[in-house]
This record gives structure tokens, sequence and C-alpha cells, in this order.
């Protein structure tokens, strides 16, 4: 159920529509977890087999384009992106591939390579720094970055493969430059052009301003037809809300990565995108399968999963709270059919969860009594005064063993 739809039910107010009333006209997920996810210092390179079964949970969820790795890098990549690239062609997948590259004909050669032999376009995302402090720290100049844009772009439409041209750490270059490297690229036939939080300086505001101020200047100069993408990174704990603004500002693709795995601290967490984009209204996407792929993910890159992460982790729709029981029970009572949201911002099976009930220290009686009947066990008064005192004696949550063995010998719980 959407908020849209509760609201209109329930008569919940939502003051989050106060701030997304301006939609997106359009919206394109692209998926960074198998190039930059994999340049985090703690992930490592998945078999292809491993791969493959990602590039699959990507078509489930919805997701439009993907990077599936960067070919110039290593044979292994090489490899591993054309088997990528054929199963999307044998397989009838929707899902787009993609390659970064940098504007060299080394890294670009092979992405169009793969792309001929394969039969199917692969996006080129030709990445060159323009910030002041590279252009400082390489000895470039303007004049020096623009040829390196315009040869690359040229050697991609020569070849007759789609390409983006990406400015690094666009959040920190002046106007002037991005605007003047940006027309150099899409003259030469850019079909799009990428904004970069290369290293997460972003605010909410300056994503927008960003995104709006190129968005216009392209817009001005007769490229209407120009997609702007946002990749992000969060390194200040902000990419998500600098993708939504962003999109506000006129990009139309945003990039994330599962688990928001990648340098430092990571990307933008696309599974954490989906689902606020769901909830704002924006996507529509069935995502009841987003659990099966961070948790894929997760196996994968060899990255824990948080216990308290947002949605997916293992205590996200889990209480052991008396007070936010007895709420529940509350609900129940009255027939409510969405009594799990009352102490739940997100629909747990609007993503392949559950909402579950635990017994701890700070329980009640109605945590027992929603705990025993989701495991199918008696109930009665002294039994759960006794579970109770057992929690708190303790001061953890109960596991199912020692609930199911306390319920079923009785005196365990004698002390």
């Amino acid at each position: 159920m959407d908020s849209e739809n509760e609201s209109d039910i329930f008569g919940i107010y939502d003051w989050n529509t106060h701030q997304s009333s301006h939609r997106p006209s359009k919206i394109i997920i692209n998926d960074e977890t198998l190039r930059d996810g994999l340049q985090s210092p703690s992930t490592r390179d998945p078999h292809i087999s491993g791969k493959l079964r990602l590039v699959r949970l990507m078509e489930r969820l919805g997701v439009h384009t993907a990077d599936v790795g960067y070919p110039s890098s290593s044979p292994k990549m090489y490899s591993d992106v054309k088997q990528i690239c054929e199963m999307i062609r044998d397989e009838g997948l929707r899902i787009q591939p993609n390659c970064a590259a940098r504007t060299h004909e080394y890294d670009i050669k092979p992405v169009i390579e793969i792309s001929h032999d394969v039969g199917i376009p692969v996006e080129v995302c030709a990445f060159l720094g323009t910030s002041v402090i590279r252009q400082l720290v390489e000895g470039w100049d303007m004049e020096r970055l623009e040829n390196l844009a315009r040869s690359a772009v040229r050697l991609c439409v020569e070849n007759d493969v789609p390409v983006m041209f990406v400015t690094e750490d666009t959040t920190r270059s002046r106007p002037e430059d991005i605007k003047h490297i940006y027309l150099a690229a899409v003259h030469e036939g850019a079909q799009a052009v990428c904004i970069s939080d290369t290293v997460g300086h972003a605010s909410p505001e300056g994503a927008y301003a960003l995104s709006k101020f190129v968005r216009e200047f392209l817009d001005d100069e007769g490229y209407k037809d120009v997609r702007i993408d946002w990749h992000g990174h969060r390194d200040r704990g902000l990419s998500v809300s600098n993708s939504l603004a962003a999109l506000r500002g006129g990009a139309e693709r945003i990039h994330g990565t599962g688990l928001g795995v990648g340098e430092r601290c990571g990307n933008t967490p696309l599974d954490q995108l989906l689902v606020n984009l769901k909830l704002l209204g924006w996507i529509d996407n069935d995502l009841s399968s987003l659990s099966e792929y961070t948790h894929l993910v997760s196996e994968l890159v060899g990255i824990p999963i948080p216990v308290n992460y947002p949605v997916i982790g293992k205590d996200a729709f889990k209480t052991a709270t008396g007070v936010h029981a007895a709420a529940l029970v509350k609900a129940q009572k009255m027939g409510l059919d969405w009594c799990n949201n009352v102490y739940s911002g997100v629909n747990a099976a609007d993503y392949g969860r559950n909402q579950s009930i635990e017994i701890g220290p700070m329980s009640g009686k109605s945590n027992v009594l929603l705990k025993l009947q989701s495991m199918g066990l008696e109930y009665s008064d002294d039994c759960a005064d006794k579970l109770l005192e057992m929690a708190k004696r303790t001061g953890q949550i109960l596991t199912d063993e020692e609930i199911r063995e306390a319920v079923c010998r009785p005196e365990r719980l004698a002390y």
C-alpha cells in the first residue's frame, strides 16, 4: 500500500507531500555495484556466476541500466563484462549495459569491441576530472581537458556506440568550466552528461542547484534531449537526499550501488534510493525482491548488512518494546489490515520482509502474546509472567529456541 492510498483510507496526514509536490517527469535507475561498488577496499570481485545472478535481480527490481564492469582493467573483467552482455542479449533482458572508461582509447576500445562482438549497445561512460584541485594536481588546463573530452566522444560516435561524458568531482568544479566542457562533449555527440559528487561533498541544496544549472544551460544551447545523470557518494551521509534533490533539479538518471558499497564511505545505496522513490510515489516498481538483492550483494562482495540497516537489516521490522506490541494488538482487535504500520513508516511486505515481535527486557504481555501466536504456541498469563521475568533477568532478547524450550518444558521457567 503506498502512502497516498494509506492517507486517503485512514486519514493519515503526510507532511512529506509539502516538499515532494514537484514530481520528476522521468527517472532512470543505474546500478553501479559491479563497477564503482567493487572499488571499495573491503570488497572482493565476485565470480561471474554471481554477477549474472545479480544482474537478473536488477532486472526484477526494474533497474534500467547497469555499469557491468571496467573491461580494460584486467582480462578477467573483460571476460566478465562480455559474458554479462551476452546474457542480457540471449535472455532478452530489458536492462541496458554500460561501462566506465577514462577519456583514453585504451579504456574505450575494449567497450567498443564488446559492444560490436555481442551485437548490443554498450554505453561508454567516459570520465575526466575537472575540479580546480584535479587541474592543479595533474597540471591540466581547460584546453587539454576539452581536447580529451572531444576526442573520447568522437571515438565513440565514430564507432556507433552510445556515450555519456562524465566530469569527476563536478560538485567542486567552477560553473564556467562545467559549462565549457559539457558543451564541448555534447557538440561532439555525447547523448548524456554526468554530474559526479565524487568525494561526497554535496548537500541537497547544492545537488539541486547544480542539476538545475546544467539543465538550464543545456536547454538554452538547444540540447534539451541530452540526459543529465547524477552520481553520488555518501561521505557526508547525504547521498539519498542529494539524489532526490538532483532529480528535482533536472537530473534524469540516478546512480547507486547495492548496500551503498564503494570507495571510502561508498556510493548512494541503491536499495534505499528505490525505497524512497517508491514511498514518494515517483516509481511503481515491484520491490519484493529487494531483500534477496541486497543479501546477494552482501554475499558476493563480502560486506555484512548492519542489523539496523534501513528496510533490509535484521532489526528493521523487529520490536521488543511493550508499548509498541500493545498498540499492534489493539490494531489487530480492530481488524485493521495495516496494523503492522502502527510503529513502522515502511510496509515490510512491499520489500520482501515481515514485521516481527520479540520478547526482551522492555517487553510486556502483548509481546508474549504476539510472539507465541507467531510460533504456534499456547499462551497463558502464568507463562507470560515467567517469560518476561526470564527476559529481564538475562537482559537480552529471548531466542526462539529459548522460548520454545521454556513453553514446552515449563520446569525450565522455575528458578
